[in-house]
């Protein structure tokens, strides 16, 4: 009997940051008390470390469809200061024009996107702030993907939820030919994105919402 049972244990975390594009965020002292069952085998690393707090197979990871631009819109000004959110007259010219450079994660049990990736391709390898406003710059056939924002609800936090949009979309983009991701971020989420394989470049020349930001590079051939 007890071969079949789940073991039980304590994960506690006491790492902080503040908001930042990634809304990857962790703040104060917290606990989670989860289930590792006997049957999980390695290569998941959340499942395997037991710190997952909900199936992901609850979720459908697609593009975004363009019904879902106010719903889109809508999280991004849950996610970020005003400053620095993309405006939803921008969100739905991205909507519209590279869909597919969209992931969606779409709760089937409620019917709401949970968090989403989105940003647009192009053959610069150069992060410049005019992509957030300007969608016509997209190249479907760019080589490189200038990641635009990663965006979780807030009752989706905490879950692993970001860690797997990203390695999902790193996985599909690699699929379809793409060399290079580019994001930008706050200095204390640096850590995060080194942790997924990206390289911090140190303080680029992006000034948007009026702050300055950390490069990223992923190479996916990595």
């Amino acid at each position: 009997m007890a071969d079949i049972l789940p073991s039980l244990f304590t994960v506690y975390n006491g790492q902080s940051s503040q908001s930042s594009r990634s809304l990857f965020l962790f703040k104060g002292f917290f606990c989670y008390t989860v289930i590792v069952r006997p049957e999980i085998k390695a290569g998941n690393g959340r499942e395997e470390r037991g710190i997952s707090m909900f199936n992901f197979d609850r979720f459908e990871f697609r593009n975004v469809r363009p019904s879902e631009i106010d719903e889109t819109a809508e999280i991004e000004l849950l996610c970020f200061p005003e400053n620095e959110a993309c405006k939803r007259e921008h969100m739905a010219e991205r909507v519209k024009t590279a869909p597919e450079t969209f992931l969606i994660a779409y709760d089937r049990i409620n019917g709401k996107i949970a968090g989403f990736l989105t940003g647009l391709a192009t053959e610069e390898e150069s992060f410049r702030d005019e992509y957030f406003t300007d969608a016509s710059l997209h190249d479907p056939r760019g080589k490189t993907v200038l990641l635009l924002g990663l965006d979780v609800r807030p009752e989706y936090r905490h879950h692993g939820l970001g860690s797997e949009l990203m390695q999902r979309y790193i996985k599909r983009e690699r699929g379809r030919g793409r060399s290079l991701l580019l994001l930008t971020c706050h200095s204390q989420l640096v850590g995060f994105y080194e942790n997924l394989g990206f390289e911090d470049l140190g303080i680029g020349s992006s000034s948007w919402g009026g702050v300055r930001w950390h490069d990223m590079l992923r190479r996916l051939g990595d």
